[in-house]
């Protein structure tokens, strides 16, 4: 098994005037290290367009994730999907990502623009084969992966950004391959540059989007732990094994919450330096432990950071607030949706004598359905999670 993992993420922007997206992402996990992922795009816009596009990706990923070959779905889609008499197109374009093992990816090209992939930070000109599967013309490749290889997969809605205003034929393939490869380089999440190439879409489009625009990006990066302890055991005899198993595991180390910041800083034997800045009114301030990569306080700042999880796997307009900021809940965020590829929950089930008070919208079960809830988004944005308490 290879250290590999796919950074993913996906946004779409609806043509204008309609409330539904005429483009479809459907990602399907086959296990653990394969993963099959499509996007499509139904013609025109609105409902229609939107129904053609789901029906689609969702046949496409369904019969993959099932083990059928990627010819026999391809074959199945194609026989499915007639061909417009008025326009002489497909009803729905599709583009088909699958990765084996996160180590070789499959790509399937009907009538998208070309996939983008990025290697070393430069556009690598990869091999692709010509197939005709029931009368329609696709294109096959198959690439061996590295580390900080990148694949942008989009609908024609983000090359045709800008036509007859900000540009005469459009925003081209080549000057948005030159847009990521820029962009690439900094070192963002998937999700963060899908959002940043839609986004710059929408500009191109006077914020009047002409049509669907969906960007989908795969990053490969190395796995990446991160420990988060949250809340004293409910066993004081607990507390040295609960540190013990926390302290031991590889990868940088969060704890959030006041009491269970003491008992870490007992169990290492060194200081709790608090500190009495507050970055943002609605965060408590953050402190200090030797050995310790990031202390916060509990509940309030992790009810931040699920608000923060829910927007990244919604609109994703939150994101300059929470990479730049210096507050506990942007830090934890800066960790968890950037860096982290694994992450390991260390949960106390101690009551909380301060969240005793009638007057506070605080008990034991909110503490742990914040930490259920936080997993549940962590989970979709794909990151492997494990939950263990004390």
């Amino acid at each position: 098994m290879n250290n590999l993992c796919a950074d993913m993420g996906y946004k779409s922007i609806n043509h204008f005037g309609e409330q539904l997206c005429g483009d479809h992402v459907d990602i399907i996990e086959q296990d653990e290290n394969s993963s099959v992922i499509v996007l499509a795009d139904g013609l025109g816009s609105g409902v229609k367009a939107s129904i053609l596009s789901t029906l689609t990706s969702k046949i496409i990923s369904t019969m993959m994730a099932e083990g059928l070959k990627l010819e026999d779905c391809v074959s199945t889609i194609a026989a499915t999907l007639p061909i417009c008499s008025v326009r002489g197109v497909a009803y729905s374009t599709f583009t088909i990502l699958h990765l084996i093992d996160n180590e070789t990816v499959e790509i399937i090209q009907y009538d998208n623009p070309d996939v983008i992939f990025l290697r070393d930070n430069e556009i690598y000109d990869y091999p692709k084969q010509e197939l005709n599967i029931d009368g329609k013309k696709m294109l096959k490749s198959t690439i061996s992966l590295r580390e900080n290889d990148i694949l942008v997969t989009m609908s024609d809605g983000c090359p045709h950004a800008g036509i007859g205003m900000a540009f005469n034929f459009g925003w081209k393939w080549e000057e948005i391959a030159e847009f990521m490869k820029g962009i690439s380089a900094v070192g963002y999440t998937a999700k963060t540059l899908a959002t940043m190439l839609v986004d710059q879409c929408n500009k191109e489009y006077g914020h009047r989007p002409g049509d669907d625009a969906t960007a989908c990006v795969i990053k490969i990066r190395k796995r990446e732990p991160i420990n988060i302890l949250f809340g004293p055991p409910r066993n004081r005899d607990d507390c040295d094994r609960m540190m013990s198993l926390f302290f031991s595991k590889e990868g940088k180390h969060i704890i959030c919450g006041g009491t269970t910041s003491s008992i870490a800083a007992a169990y290492l034997g060194k200081p709790v330096k608090a500190s009495l800045t507050f970055e943002r009114g609605d965060v408590p301030p953050i402190a200090e432990i030797e050995g310790v990569d990031l202390v916060t306080e509990g509940v309030i700042t992790i009810n931040k950071v699920i608000e923060y999880a829910k927007d990244v796997l919604d609109k994703n307009e939150c994101y300059e607030t929470w990479s730049f900021n210096r507050d506990g809940a942007s830090l934890i965020c800066q960790l968890l949706f950037e860096e982290a590829t694994d992450i390991n929950f260390y949960v106390g089930r101690a009551v909380n004598p301060a969240h005793q008070n009638p007057e506070l919208p605080i008990t034991f079960n909110i503490k742990m359905n914040l930490v259920e809830e936080l997993s549940s988004c962590l989970k979709q944005m794909g990151k492997r999670i494990k939950v263990s308490y004390f």
